[in-house]
């Protein structure tokens, strides 16, 4: 059997992944705090037809290998900064540099994190995602609480009916991980700490000045439109060609079956 069958199917295959992985990018492009994906490929074994060789009788420097195709090797998250969007919302926050929001999930033990800072307030007064789960730092907001300020630094104020101070209701915990990209993704722009990505760090802003807050923006998705249409048809032309190849090993295994006629 033609080895060209195979290895053709396997380009098939990883650029269908490739496209899937396109296709979940570009049906973010306006999701807050979303970080775009990449597939990234490896070729697979080759098989070895003649070895080089080098002695007194012969000099034959190169070989003879055969690819047997190619493989998805892993899918990356890009985590560039994606651009702050203007909302004219006191609990909009936006993350300038690596940090992350820390939620609390009911029933979860362990904290969550997230990038999408589209942050509301309950009825009970907490600070929460649009999920429900609770920004972690941030004491419940009295009744009657208006005013609110989140300044760069994650404190969080507001002025009360009848008071002339602010009243104080803690600062946003934010944390880092060395390797962001080894963070595993559970969808709702929420991520959950691994092995991989290093255990959370929490940021102290009177000592790193990596991160700031924005408050009235968003951060929106840092998905560029443009490059995900180049690629998308770069890898529909991959995925064409792939298939031609399979064609022509067909008609070329038809005129081998047809020898006898």
């Amino acid at each position: 059997m033609m080895r060209a069958l195979y290895t053709a199917s396997t380009g098939m295959y990883t650029q269908q992944l490739n496209v899937d992985t396109l296709a979940h990018n570009m049906s973010n492009v306006n999701t807050a705090g979303y970080k775009r994906q990449r597939v990234e490929f490896q070729d697979l074994l080759y098989q070895t037809l003649k070895r080089p060789a080098a002695n007194e009788d012969t000099n034959q420097p190169v070989g003879m290998e055969v690819g047997l195709g190619v493989r998805p090797s892993a899918i990356t998250t890009i985590f560039a900064q994606g651009n702050p969007q203007p909302t004219d919302n006191p609990l909009d926050v936006a993350i300038v540099g690596p940090g992350f929001f820390k939620v609390e999930i009911p029933g979860r033990d362990e904290p969550l994190y997230t990038r999408n800072g589209a942050f509301k307030i309950d009825s009970e007064g907490n600070l929460v995602t649009s999920d429900g789960y609770i920004v972690v730092g941030v004491d419940p907001f009295e009744e009657g609480a208006y005013d609110i300020v989140i300044d760069k630094n994650g404190n969080v104020t507001y002025m009360l009916p009848g008071e002339e101070e602010p009243v104080e209701a803690g600062q946003i915990e934010l944390v880092k991980f060395i390797n962001p990209a080894g963070l595993q993704r559970i969808g709702s722009g929420l991520f959950v700490p691994t092995v991989n990505s290093g255990e959370p760090v929490d940021w102290d802003p009177e000592e790193d000045h990596t991160i700031r807050l924005e408050a009235g923006y968003l951060e929106m998705s840092n998905v560029q439109i443009v490059e995900e249409m180049v690629n998308l048809i770069t890898a529909q032309r991959a995925y064409e060609i792939n298939s031609k190849v399979i064609q022509s090993a067909d008609e070329m295994l038809q005129t081998a079956g047809n020898l006898r006629r």
